[in-house]
């Protein structure tokens, strides 16, 4: 007699469906929600910092249109603080107006001046290939390692003790803020280089340029967005700048701005002409940052042409 030995079928274990290994991690963390979500803790942190910073210089600029002198209580929109009063208004004040145009004098030379001594140290220093380049390296990036106090009083000594032949006053400040403003055209103007590479000079030698019709030509043209990002950092960083030219100004006629609002107001002296001060200084500053982005925008538009249709031939071609 034959026994026959049925074994039952083994249910099917069905196969994993494609990316079923991802369904236990998101299980897992579900208590996490949505790492994509909108990042409401970070907005909300962002616009606090923003109203934080923003609002008392919105306040001051507010009461610099108070019609009263009280920096605290409102008292009517009027203009007396800018222009009206011979004695009162910023514009028509001898000291006030003296120090305004002592800032945009400070401005315009020293971004003028700075460029040019900048550029061409950039320049010189990105083909200068040598042991001791490396120590006239480490001057681009003075300004950003000896605290400002101490470069101002050095620089105190040295035109009070050392070369007396320069005064302080309006060419000390020139002199201090060039040195330390020089280290911003010099490093943007490196990046600038190592961005576009030698090729361009070498194929305007290759058509017979000189060396100086290439720098001329070829090479200053393509430095120009570098060129006018410094200039823009420059002057921005000079009409704000207070302690370089609190040392080595050497009476009231050659404080700008930044000293005067500060002497003024360490000396208890405070009311709606310094906010009106203060104002036109926030809004020399908004004007060179506006100037700034526009200029480059409109100076690199073709770049951002280039570069957007190199990467659709870059895509089409994946």
């Amino acid at each position: 007699m034959s026994i026959e030995v049925t074994q039952a079928p083994m249910a099917a274990t069905p196969a994993p469906a494609h990316g079923a290994d991802l369904v236990t991690p998101v299980v897992r963390h579900r208590f996490r929600g949505n790492p994509w979500r909108r990042p409401v803790f970070l907005e909300g942190f962002t616009w606090l910092y923003l109203a934080w910073s923003l609002i008392p210089i919105a306040i001051a600029v507010v009461f610099s249109f108070n019609n009263g002198k009280s920096v605290s209580t409102w008292q009517g929109f009027s203009t007396r603080w800018y222009w009206g009063s011979h004695s009162e208004s910023v514009f028509q004040n001898p000291i006030f107006r003296g120090a305004i145009q002592q800032t945009v004098k400070l401005g315009i030379s020293v971004t003028i001046l700075t460029l040019i001594i900048g550029v061409a140290f950039g320049i010189g220093i990105h083909r200068w290939r040598s042991k001791t380049s490396i120590g006239f390296n480490f001057v681009m990036v003075f300004s950003y390692v000896v605290p400002e106090l101490i470069f101002a009083t050095a620089l105190f000594f040295v035109f009070t003790q050392l070369f007396t032949g320069i005064s302080l006053g309006t060419a000390a400040e020139i002199l201090g803020l060039i040195t330390w403003n020089i280290s911003w055209p010099a490093i943007i103007v490196m990046a600038r280089l190592n961005a576009i590479g030698p090729s361009y000079e070498e194929a305007a030698a290759d058509l017979g340029c000189t060396r100086f019709q290439a720098i001329r030509r070829v090479l200053l043209p393509m430095l120009m967005p570098a060129i006018f990002a410094s200039a823009v950092l420059i002057f921005a960083t000079t009409i704000d700048d207070f302690v370089i030219v609190d040392l080595l100004s050497s009476n009231a006629a050659t404080q700008p701005m930044s000293v005067l609002i500060y002497s003024s107001t360490h000396g208890g002296q405070s009311g709606p002409q310094l906010n009106a001060l203060a104002t036109i200084m926030l809004v020399m500053s908004l004007v060179a940052a506006t100037v700034g982005l526009l200029g480059y925008r409109w100076i690199t538009r073709g770049e951002r042409g280039a570069n957007r249709e190199d990467a659709l031939t870059t895509i089409a071609g994946m």
